[in-house]
């Protein structure tokens, strides 16, 4: 009888303690750039938190041209997923950030390789630039995502108009 009492109770508190869920940040940031410091605007995500086994998880990704010269003015050229250094993202724009579970952190990951997998020269400044694969990031997550050809060089502009298309997002802008 008290053995059951005891397996009752431990039931009791199982049930009643709520489900300890881990999740993680995922953050839009933006660069505004200048030709006098040698960086280009840009934007890029920024992962922090934990998954549910207890993994940390502090991560950033972009996508850019593997070389910065004019022939990234012509056509598609080498590419490349960028990481950013800690003293970049310091002095960068965070225009919104989500929550996320396991299931997106890794469909988001698994995205993150397909770009930097891709064969070729997968990096176009038109229709394939840091711009495009952000929007696929936050497509992933759920953002409401398009491409006005007036922002496609305008990584702030842009997430700032991504952050008028979803106002459930607008309140976690920094």
């Amino acid at each position: 009888m008290v053995r059951t009492f005891h397996l009752f109770i431990v039931l009791v508190g199982l049930l009643w303690a709520p489900a300890v869920q881990a999740d993680v940040q995922l953050s839009f940031h933006s660069f505004n750039g200048s030709i006098f410091f040698g960086r280009y605007p840009h934007t890029f995500v920024v992962l922090e938190g934990e998954l549910d086994d207890g993994t940390p998880i502090a991560e950033n990704y972009g996508f850019s041209a593997k070389r910065a010269t004019p022939a990234v003015l012509r056509g598609p050229v080498e590419h490349m997923i960028l990481v950013e250094d800690a003293k970049w993202i310091g002095k960068t724009n965070r225009h919104f950030t989500v929550t996320i579970d396991d299931a997106k952190y890794w469909a988001l990951r698994k995205e993150v390789d397909r770009w930097r997998d891709a064969p070729g020269r997968f990096y176009d400044l038109g229709t394939r630039n840091c711009i495009h694969f952000v929007g696929t990031i936050a497509k992933i997550v759920g953002v409401r995502v398009d491409y006005p050809k007036n922002m496609l060089r305008r990584p702030k502009s842009w997430l700032n108009h991504i952050v008028e298309r979803n106002p459930e997002v607008k309140g976690t802008q920094f």
